[in-house]
């Protein structure tokens, strides 16, 4: 991995922590700040709303600084908001510091993905971007049941600590490592919002928003599938969970190799169609635990492929709004994970099981595939037009 590509990572270890690690200390949230869980749970929805406005709004307002600028800007926010986290004297100042914790997380990511894009050697740009996401996928192995342990055994507030000290890190490392590309064009927020005066990039934003909601309906309830239907015990979940996030970052790998051999539209419907296929799978077997733990990483996997394939998508269909393109596909995979818990939610409440959610999801990817189809062949008939103008 190039060196450059480093605070990329750590970045996104940082943000993956953050994100992942409120599921597993969400009861100790709950009893310190004396609510209930589920109420508990909208710190979950504040993160997530945190990342659809600030993605297209940040970006938007530094869009004609330097990507470096840009970056360590998000960052320092990105460390400020989670120090205050770590002090939050009650539930409402919880909710205002998730919710400004998750503004920098899409315009992180969705800049990272130009910046590595351009760092990357010409046909490698998805690989490069992998190298990102790869920070997302090492959170969910190490950082997740890192702070879990920390939130249960020791303190919540200390997990934020050492969340705010992992953006410490990463903006040193962008200062030291990081260079100093120029700005490409002259940005403002009345020409880049033409991005979405174009079909395609709407059709991808679908693809995220929908189809990456396939991963969320089942790794939503994931926990209860392994103890109810698989009756493992409470104290196996962690480790499984770092099984799936074994999973994901092999995966990551994979895609962003896959996505610049194959291209980004066919790796992008080739996984949507395999998460299809495992979901269902994993509906079959999951009373049996060697195959669902079998299936857990392989769905891990495939669900977590996606995300270099698209978005090198979304910046190639930006019209030379990339970093607005790339924050805004980051919008669409919270709004995945909103639609995939909602909706795989409902058949649990009207009591067709834990394992009903696969369905959902199913579902949800299989509607992703179709709009990747048609992505597919809109690309293909632009290709043919410029061919034959040419000639």
């Amino acid at each position: 991995m190039k060196r450059s590509l480093l605070p990329l990572t750590i970045g996104g270890f940082g943000i993956g922590m953050t994100e992942f690690v409120m599921m597993g200390i969400l009861p100790d949230i709950a009893n310190t700040l004396h609510i209930t869980i589920p109420v508990a749970g909208h710190l979950i929805s504040s993160y997530a709303l945190g990342v659809v406005l600030g993605a297209p709004l940040l970006v938007g307002i530094a869009g004609n600084y330097p990507p470096k600028k840009i970056l360590l800007g998000l960052m320092a926010l990105f460390t400020f908001c989670n120090a205050l986290s770590s002090f939050a004297p009650n539930y409402q100042i919880m909710m205002i510091t998730r919710l400004l914790s998750g503004l920098p997380h899409g315009a992180f990511f969705g800049v990272g993905a130009v910046v590595a894009s351009r760092l990357a050697r010409r046909g490698k740009e998805a690989q490069a971007i992998s190298m990102m996401f790869a920070g997302l996928t090492i959170a969910n192995i190490i950082g997740v049941p890192l702070g879990t342990y920390i939130g249960h055994s020791m303190s919540w507030r200390l997990t934020f600590v050492i969340i705010a000290a992992v953006g410490l890190i990463t903006m040193a490392s962008i200062q030291k490592l990081l260079p100093d590309l120029p700005v490409v064009g002259e940005s403002n927020l009345r020409k880049d919002l033409k991005l979405f005066t174009h079909v395609e990039p709407w059709l991808i934003l679908g693809i995220t928003a929908i189809g990456t909601g396939g991963l969320f309906a089942w790794f939503s309830y994931i926990a209860p599938l392994l103890t109810e239907v698989a009756h493992f015990g409470s104290d196996q979940i962690t480790w499984i969970l770092v099984l799936a996030g074994l999973g994901m970052a092999v995966g990551n790998l994979i895609a962003g190799r896959m996505a610049d051999f194959i291209s980004p539209i066919k790796a992008t419907a080739l996984f949507l169609l395999l998460m299809v296929i495992c979901l269902i799978t994993v509906y079959f077997v999951a009373p049996f635990k060697v195959p669902l733990l079998i299936m857990t990483f392989i769905t891990g996997a495939i669900a977590f492929s996606l995300g270099a394939p698209i978005q090198i998508l979304m910046i190639r269909a930006s019209n030379g709004s990339e970093m607005l393109a790339s924050s805004v596909s980051q919008a669409g995979f919270n709004i995945g994970n909103a639609i995939g818990a909602y909706l795989g939610g409902l058949p649990i409440a009207a009591g067709f099981g834990y394992t009903s959610p696969e369905w959902i999801g199913a579902m949800l990817a299989f509607s992703g595939f179709a709009l990747a189809i048609m992505v597919y062949f809109r690309q293909k008939s632009a290709d043919s037009y410029e061919l034959a103008t040419s000639h």
